[in-house]
């Protein structure tokens, strides 16, 4: 791991290397109209989350998840303060923030987690920081919110956040807090959705904050950009699945809470996947030949459209190729 700005300077190079360049170190890769429509999609339906309503389900006497905030926030209550697991999209967090208040009684947000540096879960880090409040996150999400960041899939460009907004505790593997009778224990996942996601699990309650790491109504994205890739992406789930129960309710990015029969369908998925697509890679197959070879066919039904998921997984696997071997 790079300390300080050697590590800033890295991330600016490694990023710039993985800008889409035709007949680059992607054979095979071209940017559809199917994958264009597929990221477009996406964004109308962030869009359409941004604006529902907020709403409060109660999973224990101390933890309620909040919804319609952008993305999933879970509320953990302690006799003295409130600590919130991710803090939504930037638009809601004025509206969330007096949400938390008026289901808690008033009680103060005394720490706040980013499970990664997307947006829907670093909304209120810029009025919580302002007022002091801890922000905790992986290392590699504080320096991804400190630096404007192009992501090519999406074409876009994410500006950093202001000082006082970027996380303020941060850590490299695991750790651990207490809230009132509730403990939050927490760690890293490795190279999964991004190489900064973390869990946060709470034992007392059975409740599993695993952010994007669970997709809910679409196939699950690895951002290679920030170090996301498939065979990452899979192993994490296989780290929640040890860690869950038939019990345990798994909060993901958005919708209702799972459980760790969900956490198994998406392993058993990304399992068949990695395998299809080494498979496909060692033939010379590129992305689109792989939507045309219909790759996913038996995975449709319950995941939806697949543009998307193939582009990204097909270009996070070459900047892995070395571990997949026999690829040329």
């Amino acid at each position: 791991m790079l300390p300080g700005g050697n590590r800033r300077d890295f991330l600016k190079i490694l990023l710039a290397g993985v800008v889409p360049v035709p007949g680059s170190a992607f054979p095979g890769m071209r940017v559809s109209t199917a994958f264009a429509a597929a990221r477009h999609g996406q964004a109308r339906a962030a869009a359409a989350a941004a604006k529902s309503a907020l709403a409060a389900v109660r999973l224990s006497d101390s933890v309620i998840q909040i919804t319609g905030a952008g993305g999933n926030v879970v509320a953990v209550t302690g006799p003295d303060g409130v600590v919130l697991i991710n803090a939504g999209t930037t638009d809601r967090s004025t509206e969330l923030l007096k949400f938390v208040g008026d289901q808690t009684g008033g009680k103060p947000v005394q720490a706040v987690f980013n499970t990664d540096w997307h947006p829907q879960h670093t909304g209120a880090n810029d009025p919580l920081g302002k007022s002091g409040t801890p922000i905790v996150a992986h290392e590699n999400t504080k320096q991804y919110l400190a630096n404007d960041l192009y992501v090519d899939w999406q074409n876009r460009t994410y500006k950093a956040l202001a000082r006082h907004a970027l996380p303020s505790k941060t850590f490299y593997t695991s750790g651990a807090m207490t809230v009132g009778r509730e403990r939050l224990a927490y760690a890293h996942l490795g190279q999964a959705h991004t190489d900064g996601d973390i869990y946060v699990y709470l034992p007392e309650s059975n409740v599993l904050v695993v952010g994007d790491l669970l997709a809910t109504g679409s196939y699950p994205i690895a951002d290679y950009t920030t170090g996301g890739w498939l065979g990452g992406l899979a192993t994490a789930t296989k780290t929640l699945i040890d860690l869950a129960n038939a019990d345990t309710r798994v909060i993901a990015s958005d919708g209702p809470a799972l459980t760790r029969a969900d956490l198994q369908a998406q392993f058993d998925m990304l399992t068949a996947m990695r395998e299809r697509f080494v498979k496909m890679m060692k033939q010379g197959m590129g992305a689109e030949d792989m939507l045309a070879a219909a790759i996913t066919k038996d995975f449709d039904g319950k995941w939806g459209s697949p543009e998307l998921f193939v582009s990204t997984a097909y270009r996070g696997l070459w900047l892995h190729v070395r571990e997949l071997g026999g690829i040329v």
